[in-house]
């Protein structure tokens, strides 16, 4: 990945869409991607968001069944999806990183059924907020930042964008989070009832 090209992304703009060709697979270096998918009425649903680290565009098929779209100013790393798969057959190492991202998509994917099938709203927005905080990998930091729009949490979420505001503004109100620098900023002040509300 390290001699992988870099591409910069604005607000909005798609690493791939829904039906392009897979020639690459990318790694995220900045900022946050949305995965999604289109609804044959034109609704967009987006399955999970990618953070720094992550890797998307993996797959068996000759072309991507999901979308990539920047939810804030981004950047990525592109490698052929032909040149890392044969480098794969020669690294272990490789290969065991790549199976593990799957496995990785594979459960949030898992996760994001259960959330979506049989929570309320506020387990589903208290989940997902203890999902960023455990991405952060800082476990004395309880602050996570939002790099995605209302909107697009209520697409994760299959929820309102005034169902997600107003859940947020109720976890606020209740003390177990607050909320600062227009909304972008969440601090967790909680955890513990955090994770009771989030029925996990």
């Amino acid at each position: 990945m390290s001699h992988a090209t870099v591409r910069k992304l604005e607000s909005k703009e798609h690493v791939f869409c829904e039906g392009d060709p897979r020639l690459h697979v990318f790694r995220v270096e900045e900022g946050v991607i949305a995965i999604y998918k289109t609804l044959c009425d034109g609704r967009r649903r987006i399955i999970d968001f990618a953070y720094p680290g992550d890797l998307i565009g993996l797959g068996a098929l000759d072309e991507h069944i999901l979308s990539a779209q920047a939810t804030c100013t981004s950047k990525v790393r592109c490698l052929s999806a032909a040149t890392l798969e044969s480098l794969a057959e020669s690294d272990a190492n490789l290969a065991l990183k790549l199976y593990k991202s799957v496995c990785q998509e594979l459960a949030a994917t898992r996760s994001l059924l259960v959330t979506v099938g049989q929570r309320s709203a506020v387990e589903r927005v208290a989940s997902f907020l203890l999902a960023l905080h455990r991405r952060s990998g800082e476990a004395d930091d309880h602050t996570v930042t939002l790099a995605m729009r209302r909107s697009d949490i209520a697409d994760l979420l299959g929820l309102t964008i005034e169902t997600v505001s107003r859940t947020l503004t109720k976890l606020r109100t209740m003390g177990v989070i607050g909320v600062e620098q227009g909304g972008t900023t969440v601090t967790l002040c909680d955890v513990v009832r955090l994770t009771d509300l989030a029925n996990e």
